[in-house]
């Protein structure tokens, strides 16, 4: 079983999260591996449900936050990207490969905190869970707040998602459906006996193109929306007019609009077509008028920005606890085949929070 030692610095302990691969829904030896660390440590309480790590300590504090982040990675890159590596020196240290900026930079500097603060001036509960870069019913914070929703109280939550240490409020929501053209089948050696349903695509994919997005201001923060078609499919044959195709389309909202909101807009937009709704998550606004967010805000020193991505911090506002997104990596890297975080944004990040946890 691989194993994690907490007492490497953070940089290092980000390399070693990484070389532990966890893709979705093998996160199993990771999780093992994060427990087994966290077992030892006499001030925290260790729960787990399935590949997801819980541990809180008990001191009675007059509040309680949370530090979350996910363990899991989308695939390796088709020229492996592990194990990591490293470029430059000193400041300019960066850090390649996946998990690096999406997101186990934050989990180390969860980890590390977790070991080097036995004694801090609020409580904290910090999650490590699986599931997140698949569909919306594998998530694991999700399931820990079906079945476990008393291991998330709190008054305030950091999901420690890649921000190029950046607060970043509030989420969009995100959509996923199936757009269904129809034709008829016929041998293609007589196509005007039939009606290609792909060509009907088209039509569809036009509709699309001419969609003019929006950015949408929600409490002062201005989301960016967008609307794309992310597969599409149909055929039988290579000599049959096929009689149906399937875009799917996913279509990212602006936290002002709730997933029936979107689902309308996006019903009307597709009139005339059979459309399924296959995965949505609504998203949170930002929620930065509240007395947590603005102390964390004012420690962190920079002024808060969107997060265009829909991220877990929607969960945590369906559950009343106001949350930000905060945490080393360029967003823009994340799922690259050339992701990569720079050191210095891991080592800002966890100073940081060790000061905000501990003043």
């Amino acid at each position: 079983m691989p194993s994690l030692d907490l007492r490497q610095d953070v940089v290092t302990l980000t390399r070693a999260l990484c070389d532990i691969e966890s893709v979705s829904g093998a996160e199993g030896p990771l999780a093992d591996a994060i427990e087994a660390a966290l077992r030892p440590l006499a001030h925290l309480e260790v729960l787990r449900d399935g590949d997801a790590v819980v541990a809180r300590t008990h001191l009675g504090r007059a509040e309680r936050v949370v530090l979350a982040g996910h363990i899991d990675t989308v695939p390796l890159a088709a020229s492996p990207n592990l194990p990591t590596r490293v470029t430059g020196e000193g400041a300019d240290l960066v850090v390649h490969g996946r998990g690096t900026a999406d997101m186990k930079g934050g989990v180390a500097v969860q980890l590390a905190l977790a070991a080097g603060v036995a004694a801090p001036t609020r409580d904290v509960t910090y999650v490590f869970y699986d599931g997140e870069e698949v569909e919306s019913e594998r998530n694991g914070l999700g399931r820990i707040a079906r079945l476990h929703p008393e291991w998330l109280d709190a008054g305030f939550a950091v999901l420690l998602e890649p921000t190029s240490a950046a607060v970043e409020g509030g989420c969009n929501g995100t959509i996923r459906l199936e757009v269904t053209t129809r034709g008829v089948a016929a041998h293609s050696a007589r196509a005007w006996m039939g009606r290609n349903a792909i060509h009907e695509a088209a039509v569809l994919l036009g509709r699309l193109t001419a969609y003019e997005t929006q950015d949408v201001e929600v409490e002062g923060l201005v989301f960016r929306e967008s609307l794309n078609a992310v597969r599409i499919g149909g055929g039988v044959a290579g000599n049959v007019i096929p009689d149906r195709c399937v875009v799917t389309v996913n279509y990212r909202f602006a936290p002002s609009k709730s997933v029936a909101d979107a689902e309308r807009h996006l019903r009307e937009l597709f009139a005339g077509y059979e459309v399924t709704v296959s995965d949505a998550a609504a998203g949170a606004r930002p929620g930065l008028d509240r007395p947590a967010a603005q102390q964390f805000v004012a420690l962190i020193g920079r002024p808060p920005q969107p997060k265009y991505g829909w991220t877990d911090v929607a969960r945590f506002s369906e559950l009343g606890v106001p949350a930000v997104n905060y945490g080393p990596g360029d967003p823009l890297t994340a799922h690259s085949d050339t992701e990569h975080t720079p050191a210095a944004q891991v080592i800002e990040c966890e100073q940081r929070l060790r000061a905000w946890l501990t003043s």
